[in-house]
């Protein structure tokens, strides 16, 4: 199953077109598509069983993120020992490093972006969960059963903003607006012959930038759902952001921003892209 934020509302996507879900259900569910967790297993209960209407085509810039107001954004960082290398860190041992984005930074995935002035942008893709059930103490083994689905994200940064002062911001320098695209959709685990291993790239004008495969993280989806769950309640609609591979522009030689004009393309296998165009 997919569902998605077609211009505020809450559709699924059945064949490449929207079904509107307050409609479909003669109003048994809201349009509005981050209430849709609260009742997750419900939803897809129903939707399992509706007879649904012919869907409608849309335009992929119509569309948001399909959480776009979580109470929770947890990203994770160097959760791939490539980009932990390149970035100058050994490989975590326990636990990665855990930060938050602020949720004024999500949007949609097909946007255009202000980069900041003096700024060195970057871009980190990310494969993304969704909390669907709360997860309080969960064990690894039952953790795919807390997931509603995944989405393809970016972990924009701002690396000056990020490592400027005594300690660094990671949570300022990433959440600036516009620095959290997520979507283009959310794809229930099912769907995947595998979850635990999907592909991800991100182009910069058409050039690749990195490549890499979830199987490669260091710390799997339901090992974090077990590790952050132990130290903290995991709630319905929550968004986590679970580590980006090699290739990102600060770990070059020489290094490499983001710049006006660029336009950066993050996929995911079995899930879709994020388009990303940047202005001054």
């Amino acid at each position: 199953m997919r569902i998605a934020n077609l211009s505020g509302r809450l559709v699924l996507i059945r064949d490449g077109l929207a079904v509107d879900v307050e409609r479909a259900s003669d109003g048994g569910f809201t349009a509005e598509p981050q209430a849709v967790y609260e009742r997750w297993e419900e939803f897809r209960a129903w939707a399992g069983r509706a007879d649904l209407p012919m869907g409608t085509a849309f335009e992929p810039a119509d569309l948001g993120s399909p959480a776009p107001a979580p109470r929770q954004i947890l990203a994770v960082g160097l959760n791939y020992r490539d980009h932990a290398a390149e970035s100058g860190f050994s490989e975590p041992d326990g636990l990665p490093p855990v930060f938050t984005k602020f949720a004024t930074s999500i949007s949609g995935p097909v946007t255009e972006v202000t980069l900041p002035a003096g700024g060195h942008t970057d871009w980190e893709v990310e494969l993304v969960a969704v909390i669907g059930r709360r997860a309080e103490g969960v064990l690894e083994a039952d953790a795919w059963s807390h997931v509603a689905g995944l989405a393809a994200g970016q972990d924009i940064s701002e690396r000056v903003a990020q490592l400027a002062g005594p300690a660094p911001q990671f949570s300022l320098g990433k959440s600036l607006p516009g620095f959290a695209p997520i979507g283009p959709w959310l794809v229930t685990p099912d769907e995947f012959d595998n979850p635990d291993d999907l592909e991800l790239r991100c182009s910069v004008n058409g050039e690749e930038m990195q490549k890499g495969h979830t199987r490669d993280l260091i710390f799997s989806v339901p090992a974090l759902i077990a590790r952050l769950s132990a130290l903290l309640p995991l709630l319905p609609g929550d968004v986590l952001f679970t580590g980006t591979p090699a290739g990102v522009g600060m770990g070059r030689d020489p290094q490499r921003w983001l710049a006006p004009g660029d336009e950066l393309v993050s996929a995911i296998e079995g899930i879709g892209e994020l388009r990303q165009t940047f202005v001054a």
